[in-house]
């Protein structure tokens, strides 16, 4: 009979998993050396764990497939917890081995003693504790079913000494995903097509739970002559190849989306948890579709809630709905969407002799340069705002970010996890400088693992879109300054290629000759600190805060950072 942890990484290696993401520790050290000693499964050595578990959600974005992460007792692990609430809450199957301290010392305040299966439970579908050789295979088989069926983390406790301890088993059993049809019954599908063959206006907003669905719900969308909206965890997978796409709603979306919604007499979610509840239209109708129940009506009430896959439900849908005569909403969306597309890209231009780079002019060109099949990432904050609106998806371009938990310093971290698992493909990662810096110890992780990333530092010396939320409340901008040093220097010196860009007119050139590096690159773009995104509906209060905002400022002498801000966004603003 093996270890317990060779057993584990045969249970791995038979569910062909080929990496595992982390960083070794004394506690680990019986997996990582059964790992070692089977040679098949890659350990990706990382930095910080908070990395390996991003790392996993990426890999598990783009493959489907369940991604392992593994982290030493204590604070090892607890460095996981990040990372892992991302993954949960973008539905991906990720498998966490939390190593845990000796199994005599637990509970007396041993070193590095922590309760990781209570610490985990928020951040999974499953948390179990192994406190002997006997409960394995089995909570190893219970965990990763639970994270392929429920599209999430599990997580497996084990103390280093149970997992060098003798298997009693020694069984490796496949887990193979099911693909069950789920579609609503047959009456709440005559409900739901009476609703949508009655009203006149229908809008659809889709989230990412149309994966797989695209074309059924362009069918859908050409009977109801319905424009549609779409979520930014949907872009990727209704964006494209769409001619009822009108853009984004929400805070980083398109005054298109908001409008298309706002219009509509009923409008159609599928798939999405969009969380913002002031996007939703409050007169319209609603119908949602959702193959999780718990989900019907969490962010707006609801007429009628169906439980069912997208793309099954749509095409149960599709012979039980009447085509629209009248297309006068979706030519009047459409027509808005063109409009407010036009706007966007002529903002996406060079600027003056002397200022900064345009954020929208370097996300237009990253878009145009890069590759057809580019993976990209796109941390937090005003990042993810150019890239919800610039970079165009073309049904073989993924976009993986922190969409639904929203931490800070993703995009390097995810495009670790994309690029390990998809080697062949271009990966760009679209930093912000408060996010890069966060966790900069991660470009080393590039050159070690051999990971030609590329990342693309949006370097405007703040944390911008934190200064963007204080002016909309009517707060001085405080505490969000970066003193950046030259990322492409630093660059060079972990032995990454490394270019900064401070000219418009050097940026063309420079995005091309970065894309094509064979190897790792970082390119430090200055770009305008005080470029405003501005959303697409922009409320009385935000109007009253930013007011606030201004005369605080020239209040407290700094009148000056007004004159920049007005000299930076005149072209949105006049």
């Amino acid at each position: 009979m093996g270890t317990v942890a060779e057993n584990i990484v045969q249970v791995l290696k038979v569910n062909e998993v080929r990496r595992v993401y982390g960083l070794p520790g004394d506690s680990l050290n019986g997996f990582t050396d059964a790992l070692r000693k089977d040679g098949t499964i890659r350990w990706v050595h990382v930095r910080h764990e908070e990395t390996a578990a991003f790392a996993a959600a990426a890999d598990a974005a783009l493959t489907g497939e369940l991604a392992v992460v593994a982290g030493s007792c204590g604070p090892g692990n607890l460095h996981l917890i990040n990372g892992l609430f991302d993954a949960n809450r973008s539905r991906v199957p990720v498998l966490a081995i939390a190593a845990h301290i000796p199994t005599a010392e637990i509970g007396s305040g041993y070193f590095q003693e922590t309760h990781p299966q209570e610490l985990f439970r928020e951040a999974s579908v499953y948390v179990e504790y192994v406190a002997d050789p006997s409960q394995m295979p089995r909570v190893l088989e219970i965990a990763m079913r639970s994270a392929i069926e429920l599209r999430g983390v599990a997580v497996v406790v084990i103390p280093g000494d149970v997992a060098l301890a003798r298997a009693t088993e020694q069984r490796a059993v496949r887990i193979r995903r099911a693909n069950p049809v789920v579609t609503p019954s047959r009456p709440e599908l005559a409900e739901a097509a009476a609703l949508l063959n009655g009203a006149k206006k229908v809008t659809i907003l889709a989230g990412a739970g149309v994966e797989g669905a695209h074309d059924d719900v362009i069918a859908l969308a050409d009977l109801l002559a319905a424009p549609i909206v779409h979520a930014l965890r949907g872009k990727e997978f209704i964006e494209y190849d769409n001619p009822f796409d009108v853009g984004m709603t929400g805070l980083l979306g398109f005054a298109s989306g908001y409008r298309a919604m706002e219009a509509a007499d009923l409008v159609l979610v599928l798939g999405s948890d969009f969380p913002y509840q002031q996007f939703y239209p409050s007169r319209a109708t609603t119908v949602q579709v959702d193959i999780r129940g718990a989900q019907l009506g969490r962010r707006h009430p609801v007429d009628l809630g169906l439980v069912g896959d997208v793309g099954d439900t749509a095409r149960s849908l599709l012979p039980l709905i009447e085509r629209k005569e009248s297309r006068r909403h979706l030519d009047d969306a459409l027509s808005h969407f063109a409009a407010t597309r036009a706007k966007l890209d002529e903002l996406a231009v060079p600027a003056a002799t002397g200022r900064p780079i345009h954020p929208q002019y370097l996300t237009k060109l990253l878009d145009s340069l890069a590759g057809a099949d580019a993976v990209f990432t796109a941390d937090v904050g005003s990042p993810v705002v150019w890239a919800a609106r610039y970079l165009h998806m073309n049904g073989a371009r993924r976009l993986v970010g922190s969409f639904s938990h929203g931490s800070m310093a993703n995009a390097l971290l995810h495009a670790i996890g994309a690029q390990a698992a998809q080697p062949e493909r271009q990966v760009v990662a679209l930093a912000g400088d408060g996010g890069l810096s966060m966790m900069l110890g991660e470009l080393i992780t590039l050159t070690q693992n051999r990971l030609p990333v590329k990342v693309v530092v949006y370097n405007n010396s703040s944390l911008n879109f934190v200064e963007l939320e204080m002016k909309a409340a009517g707060f001085i901008t405080f505490g969000t300054e970066l003193r950046n040093p030259d990322f492409a220097s630093l660059a060079e010196a972990m032995g990454i290629h490394g270019r900064r860009v401070e000219r418009s007119e050097d940026l063309e050139q420079a995005v091309t000759e970065f894309l094509a590096v064979d190897g790792p690159a970082l390119l430090d773009v200055v770009t305008e600190p005080q470029e405003l995104s501005m959303p697409p509906a922009i409320t009385a209060e935000q109007v009253k805060g930013f007011t606030l905002y201004a005369l605080r400022t020239v209040m407290s002498g700094r009148g000056d950072e007004l004159l920049d801000l007005a000299r930076a966004n005149w072209r949105q603003l006049f």
